[in-house]
């Protein structure tokens, strides 16, 4: 879980494969220090804002969410289908999330069932092409990818 320090920089969360953002690099620097984003604890602000925004529209599901709502207004359970194992908690959390950083517009229409639009406003639209780049260019290099990570893992033990 990230901790937040006095300096509006958090500790980096698990990444999901065991490592932190913040682990050593192995010479004795964090990541974040390595990398120069300057996000580390103590570091300046405009580099903590580039980490926040970069881990926001990074995680896991914000690309297939602002892909889904570029297009134009979508509803929840379009958003449900659209993006491909998303639980409806973690879709929920993701959706204010992108609202708060200013990705998504919400709204609700006063209706009995209530009926609720999302869509992608024009902070998020200009994210959409290098988006969709980007997800090519996974696609494209999946194979490697996976083939990488074999030849890591059989070089160091890995299962």
């Amino acid at each position: 879980m990230s901790q937040e320090h006095g300096d509006g920089c958090a500790d980096a969360a698990d990444s999901g494969d065991g490592h932190t953002d913040a682990e050593a690099s192995g010479d004795g620097h964090t990541d974040a220090e390595a990398s120069g984003d300057g996000c580390a604890v103590g570091g300046r602000e405009d580099g903590c804002t580039l980490r926040e925004a970069l881990d926001r529209v990074g995680g896991k599901w914000s690309i297939g969410i602002l892909l889904a709502a570029s297009p134009g207004p979508v509803r929840f359970s379009e958003l449900e289908r659209r993006v491909e194992g998303i639980s409806r908690r973690m879709l929920t959390l993701t959706l204010r999330n992108l609202e708060r950083d200013g990705l998504l517009h919400r709204r609700a229409y006063p209706t009995v069932p209530p009926k609720v639009e999302y869509r992608a406003t024009p902070m998020a639209m200009e994210l959409y092409e290098p988006l969709l780049a980007l997800t090519a260019w996974a696609q494209r290099h999946r194979a490697a990818i996976s083939e990488a990570r074999a030849t890591y893992d059989r070089g160091h033990d890995r299962p």
